[in-house]
């Protein structure tokens, strides 16, 4: 306890204007220099209150995002849907082409929307992981321009190792797209959006990997199996 007396001492002083005003900054750095080295767990215990604070501010701010952004995640008109457009509950899933576990749940999303009519799957392309990612999100973006969507995303997350522009333009052309169309609409100013509001709002929810899923008030980080999706979209049918 003898570190936490002096520590005291230390704060005591410093309330006194008079005693402040004799201590010169040196000396105050002095002080608390002596404090940490005779025991250095304040510093840990800074850092644990530091920590601390962090995750309540996100907690906070992410409570704030699903309270007043709730349409823009759910109803932007820039953002793919698959699955029942019309569907009265809606999964968001936060992804990148190059992510492993990503492709894993490839099959997660597809038997969800199988097993679910009245469900709606949002995609929002989130290139976290180098430049072939952003290629690859702009890519599969403007491929809306073509009706094919949803082809080509499934053909690029069905893709292995880390993917290219090279094998991107190349499932493109396999799929008959139009590619030299597909090449100018990845500049668009649609695409640009769609990628710079998932990277907004992945930071207001504290979404920093993928996957990641959103279902009502629920943040999931990370691969989660069908079964948990539908249990959660089960829950918001309940609860609506």
């Amino acid at each position: 306890m003898k570190h936490w007396v002096y520590v005291a001492a230390i704060g005591a002083s410093l309330a006194s204007p008079v005693a402040a005003q004799e201590l010169s900054e040196e000396r105050i750095k002095e002080l608390a220099l002596e404090a940490i080295l005779e025991n250095p767990q304040i510093v840990m215990d800074a850092v644990a209150i530091l920590r601390e604070r962090e995750a309540e501010a996100q907690v906070a701010s992410a409570a704030e995002t699903l309270a007043n952004q709730r349409d823009l995640l759910e109803r932007d008109e820039n953002a793919p849907v698959l699955g029942n457009p019309d569907g009265d509950v809606t999964v968001i899933e936060f992804f990148d082409y190059n992510c492993p576990y990503c492709r894993r749940a490839k099959p997660t999303i597809e038997g969800l929307i199988a097993a679910d009519p009245n469900v709606r799957v949002v995609f929002r392309e989130f290139p976290i992981l180098g430049d072939d990612s952003v290629l690859a999100a702009r890519a599969a973006l403007a491929a809306r321009a073509q009706g094919m969507y949803e082809e080509f995303h499934w053909a690029l997350m069905a893709l292995s190792g880390r993917i290219n522009e090279a094998q991107i333009m190349q499932t493109a052309d396999d799929l008959g797209l139009d590619v030299a169309q597909l090449e100018a609409d990845m500049q668009s100013d649609a695409v640009t959006m769609h990628i710079e509001t998932s990277l907004s709002l992945a930071q207001s929810l504290g979404i920093s990997g993928t996957p990641s899923f959103v279902v009502g008030e629920t943040i999931l980080p990370g691969l989660v199996d069908q079964a948990r999706l539908e249990e959660l979209v089960a829950q918001e049918r309940s609860d609506g």
